[in-house]
């Protein structure tokens, strides 16, 4: 016990010697070296002096021998460490969401509004495509958008993930409107850009298309056919519905899964909870909470079912990417990263 006290108070103070050499260059706070003296002058005392702390262990009923108190130091450093992982959490979360406001309002102020200006008045259907290094595919799917959907202007707007193969300015050439954001965040917060700047422009109908050339341009008509006739207020392009190339099975098998996972969590039947091809009417759009930078495609689902939204989804037809590289991590990675996103959608 006497060796286990010496090497306690050992590494305590080389642990305040070390905060006191990290607080000298300014890598903590002042609050976080008095915490961390605090807690290192604690364990030197109970060291050098144990019977001081006598009261503390005979208010917890922690009588002395077979290790009892041995137990109680245990359970308080548990205790003081939650504390700590606590403090760390609400840091972590503070400065994440603060990053995420500020790459989303850099996102938003980069957007060439001069050029949206010129955009012809109207009912539009404002079509949002986030692109990290699809210079190989981007263009293709712009033009192939429809320009005009039931007197209603299409609009294509491209969000860039902080590509390095030149995609804005293949996605410029294209005619579509281009935003970038300063650092790569995933679809989701480039997505979140691309909402808010379509209901800017006044849109009626706002559809996420993925750039790499998987869905149909063509079948636009198809997506946004039941919120202009007042059936819904979102549609899900699906493509267990419809048709799709077949690519690795274990991708496959993970549509199916999650769609049904969702439909049991939600009540509602969904066949496609993955597709990224969809139509939300604005209105709705307005009252959606989205907060996942990545694996996103659940969330806005989830989420307007929450709402209360008429979800209704139609058959279109999915390919294999006509070039370049996949962006999404290993199977079993997206797998573990598209289940928390679910979980902390429908737990919200």
């Amino acid at each position: 016990m006497l060796a286990l006290r010496i090497v306690g108070a050992a590494l305590a103070a080389a642990f305040v010697a070390v905060s006191i050499v990290r607080y000298g260059r300014q890598r903590i706070s002042r609050l976080s070296l008095i915490i961390s003296s605090v807690i290192a002058l604690g364990v030197i005392a109970l060291a050098a002096a144990p019977g001081v702390f006598n009261p503390i262990f005979e208010t917890l009923n922690f009588a002395p021998g077979s290790g009892r108190r041995l137990t109680a130091v245990l359970l308080i450093a548990v205790a003081i460490l939650f504390l700590l992982l606590l403090r760390l959490q609400t840091y972590v979360d503070t400065n994440e969401r603060s990053i995420r406001l500020l790459v989303e309002s850099i996102g938003k102020a980069s957007f060439d509004r001069d050029r949206a200006a010129e955009l012809p008045a109207g009912k539009r259907i404002v079509v949002v495509s986030p692109a990290f290094n699809e210079a190989e595919n981007i263009a293709a799917v712009i033009h192939a958008l429809p320009a005009e959907v039931e007197d209603h202007h299409v609009v294509t707007i491209v969000v860039d993930d902080h590509s390095d193969d030149g995609t804005p300015d293949v996605a410029s050439k294209a005619g579509a409107l281009v935003t970038s954001l300063p650092i790569r965040r995933g679809g989701g917060l480039a997505l979140r850009v691309g909402y808010e700047i379509a209901l800017e422009l006044g849109a009626d109908i706002v559809v996420t298309i993925d750039a790499d050339g998987q869905h149909q341009p063509e079948e636009l008509p198809v997506l946004v056919k039941p919120i202009l006739e007042g059936q819904a207020d979102h549609v899900n392009g699906s493509r267990v519905l419809g048709d799709y190339e077949r690519g690795p099975w274990i991708r496959n098998a993970g549509v199916h899964f999650f769609s049904w996972l969702v439909t049991i969590l939600t009540g509602q039947r969904v066949t496609d909870i993955s597709s990224g091809y969809r139509a939300t009417r604005a209105d709705t759009l307005r009252t959606l909470i989205l907060e996942q930078d990545q694996f996103w495609t659940s969330e806005v689902t989830i989420e307007a079912l929450r709402q209360r939204a008429r979800i209704v989804e139609v058959p279109v037809t999915f390919l294999t990417r006509r070039g370049g590289e996949s962006k999404k991590p290993k199977s079993l990675r997206y797998a573990w990263n598209f289940s928390k996103a679910i979980a902390k959608t429908w737990l919200r």
